[in-house]
């Protein structure tokens, strides 16, 4: 199962999962802290949710671009995840809920920074045929992290009675094993870097461009999941039950990024992709018909295996269409993207839901994933697994 998985993918496997697990004991419980404790509103929550993500995706661009220009990537991901570890924190000292702002837009700032460069250096540590996995293990272990989170969030309140603020306190310690792990185990790959030194936006080009191009479609579908959750409210999960759905939830993606991403390494990986995206079109189909609870347990099974489908596998398509000097970049642009469509993709599906209601609203998005799979079908052509750059 391991088998082509380097040590720096090992390494930083374990270091999303433990920056994952430090993130995840903080953020489900933020919007209870931030309306009960600091007395915020819903309004502002968005707010600060909408300012971190902008954050986090236009920096994605610009470190992915620096990355590429730079002789080692390590930096930067260091960098980033030092930020994160160090700002995330503190939040158990905040006492307004602009300082709560002020921290998430820190802790996005450093997700922004680290992110493409340690994507690209994990399409640099590995051999082509084996990216689908590589990537595959990678988002499997940031999944698992957001597993065990909450579960020990959960424990420290329930168990051992602590406050909020003690167990954002605790949550700097898997956060600084992250960074440490860096420290001592990441080691650069010696690939060849851009020697212009121009820090310069450059538009990507050809198939890379209509691949990106069509990813962004397909976000503008992809609504945020938080959409699912209240349909699974509307159809009588209780409130007691959704904590436990979201884990059900993270535990399937979990099981199913790292074969889905090795399979593309054997059948290829567009196939996969748009497999995966067929899926994501059934389950919102799905969504808009469901009328139990039972359909919303088996619907979400179900969409996890989108995930396992797509979030390594498009990563490992980006790598092998990509010029290996210009992966970052490549990866900045991918990132952006799909930060900067998951915005509006949100918005439509809420006024087409408030408008025309649910079955409007899922079956737009089922729609786009269908035309999205179908132009990647027909203008991006499909590369043989195995073969490097």
């Amino acid at each position: 199962m391991f088998r082509g998985i380097t040590g720096n993918v090992l390494v930083l496997g374990f270091v999303s999962f433990f920056t994952d697990v430090s993130s995840e004991m903080i953020y489900p419980l933020l919007p209870l802290f931030l309306t009960t404790v600091l007395g915020a509103g819903p309004t502002f929550l968005g707010i600060i949710e909408g300012v971190a993500e902008s954050t986090a995706s236009f920096l994605k661009l610009g470190s992915g671009i620096l990355s590429d220009r730079l002789p080692g990537r390590k930096g930067l991901v260091l960098t980033g995840y030092t930020v994160s570890a160090l700002a995330r924190p503190l939040i158990a000292m905040a006492t307004t809920p602009l300082a709560v702002l002020g921290i998430r837009f820190a802790d996005r700032l450093g997700k922004g920074v680290r992110t493409s460069p340690r994507d690209a250096l994990i399409a640099d540590s590995v051999d082509a045929g084996v990216r689908g996995k590589a990537f595959g293990f990678h988002r499997s272990m940031d999944h698992a992290g957001a597993i065990v989170g909450p579960l020990v969030a959960a424990a420290c309140l329930s168990l051992f009675a602590l406050d909020l603020r003690t167990v954002f306190w605790l949550a700097a310690i898997p956060g600084i094993l992250a960074v440490l792990l860096i420290i001592l185990k990441v080691r650069e790959t010696g690939r060849r870097h851009l020697e212009d030194g121009h820090f310069l936006f450059t538009i990507p080009k050809g198939r890379l461009r209509t691949y990106l191009l069509i990813l962004f479609l397909f976000t503008l579908g992809n609504s945020s999941d938080a959409f699912l959750l209240l349909r699974a409210s509307q159809l009588g999960v209780t409130p007691a039950l959704i904590p436990l759905l979201w884990t059900f939830f993270h535990l399937i993606k979990m099981l199913a990024t790292m074969p889905f991403g090795a399979l593309s390494d054997r059948v290829g990986r567009r196939g996969v992709i748009v497999a995966g995206w067929s899926v994501y079109a059934l389950a919102y189909v799905g969504f808009a018909l469901a009328t139990t609870e039972l359909h919303i347990w088996l619907l979400f099974a179900f969409y996890g295996l989108f995930y396992g489908l797509t979030e390594g596998v498009e990563k490992a398509f980006l790598a092998d269409i990509a010029a290996p000097a210009e992966r970052g970049a490549a990866f900045g642009w991918y990132n952006c993207a799909i930060g900067i469509g998951a915005l509006p993709a949100s918005v439509i599906f809420g006024v087409l839901w408030q408008r025309l209601g649910p079955h409007v609203a899922f079956g737009c998005g089922a729609a786009i994933a269908c035309l999205a799979g179908l132009l990647l079908l027909l203008f991006v052509p499909a590369r043989r697994p195995g073969v490097a750059n």
